[in-house]
């Protein structure tokens, strides 16, 4: 045969035996493979995988990491958005790689219509699988006497447990009973107290599953951690502070972010918020409430000079009032601005209220948790 038909032929063989090495090709005899079924697939997927390896490293600009491509992740990855694009031009499905607190770096392929401009790179962010079970479902099982959760109960717990912010804790599992109120799963009876079902954490996985298939993507702060040290607000390094960042691995981004939180203790002990007593920080109690609340009084100040109104903080239990006038961005998260005529005032924003931008709302604060009002039969508590 001619010189170019040996070459093919080299070629070719080559390439079998490459592929006889990957278990994706059986050699017959001298010069007959035989190909496995479904090898066409499972090369794109490696090709894909190899693709998204690229990327994540790409993005960590230099940084060493264990690079993870999750395809269903099974428990929750936390971490600075390293780098986003699109997957998936055709179908507009976006991918984040996620510098994670666990030490490794992840790939993950987000669900279609989320939308890319709300994760903001260096923001810190949370991907959970749908449809688990969430940990603050668990507790409100365990709380329930008689099918009943009391939040003067649970407040009492965490006390003799010695929760550093039990009040916050608290506002936490309201949110979500909230949450599950709307889906018709728990029943409020009276203010404090929710009706439960034996079998909610079965319900509250299959609502969870509905709601997001795929990964539930939340951005848990826009700014960076090295402007959260400093900020005045109640950033993600305090909710870390107050909850528990043991979870915080001591390799990567992980020890960035520890050293990150060392650095805001020192901050907060400049604010008379924090002090250390040996190695333990010990921390201002109701500590998330009063950093918003500082952050927020900073805020009106600044935009009541813009507008020329008066900014009114709303006292805990409180209704506000007032004509959604715009969202403004904060320390401490997302905020809307409800104007009443008189004055106006800030209350935390929630994609629901997004569509009623100019109409008259009104909203009840209680701790962290917000009820939002959008007509007068119907009463949204998220």
């Amino acid at each position: 045969g001619n010189p170019q038909d040996q070459q093919r032929q080299n070629a070719l063989r080559a390439r079998l035996q490459r592929l006889e090495a990957m278990g994706l090709a059986e050699r017959m005899d001298a010069n007959r493979w035989k190909l496995q079924p479904g090898m066409t697939a499972t090369l794109d997927a490696m090709g894909q995988r190899e693709d998204a390896l690229v990327t994540v490293r790409r993005a960590l600009k230099g940084q060493r990491r264990e690079c993870v491509v999750d395809e269903r992740p099974t428990a929750p990855i936390i971490g600075r958005i390293a780098g986003k694009g699109l997957a998936d031009e055709m179908h507009d499905r976006g991918y984040l790689v996620v510098d994670g607190i666990d030490g490794r770096a992840h790939y993950l392929k987000l669900p279609g219509g989320i939308d890319l401009t709300e994760l903001p790179v260096h923001g810190i962010v949370e991907a959970r699988p749908s449809g688990q079970e969430k940990p603050v479902d668990r507790h409100i099982a365990t709380i329930a006497r008689d099918g009943l959760y009391k939040t003067a109960d649970h407040v009492m717990q965490l006390k003799q447990a010695n929760d550093r912010d039990p009040h916050s804790t608290v506002d936490a599992h309201v949110r979500r009973l909230e949450a599950l109120r709307r889906a018709g799963i728990v029943e409020r009876i009276a203010d404090g107290v929710w009706k439960v079902p034996p079998d909610l954490l079965q319900k509250a996985r299959q609502h969870d599953a509905q709601k997001s298939p795929g990964l539930a993507i939340e951005l848990r702060s826009h700014l960076p951690i090295d402007q959260q040290v400093h900020a005045i607000g109640a950033t993600w390094l305090d909710k870390q502070l107050v909850g528990n960042a043991s979870t915080v691995s001591g390799q990567g981004f992980g020890a960035q972010a520890r050293d990150a939180i060392r650095d805001r203790v020192d901050f907060l002990a400049t604010q008379g918020l924090a002090e250390w007593r040996g190695q333990r920080a010990v921390l201002a109690t109701n500590l998330l409430a009063t950093l918003r609340d500082r952050n927020l009084a900073a805020a009106g100040k600044t935009l009541g000079e813009e507008t020329g109104q008066i900014f009114r903080a709303i006292q805990d239990g409180e209704q506000a009032r007032g004509i959604y006038r715009r969202s403004i961005q904060l320390v401490s998260g997302r905020f809307a601005m409800l104007d009443d005529g008189l004055g106006f005032t800030l209350v935390p924003w929630r994609p629901v209220v997004e569509r009623r931008l100019g109409q008259q709302l009104s909203a009840t604060m209680r701790g962290q948790s917000i009820t939002w009002n959008l007509r007068p039969t119907q009463s949204i508590a998220i």
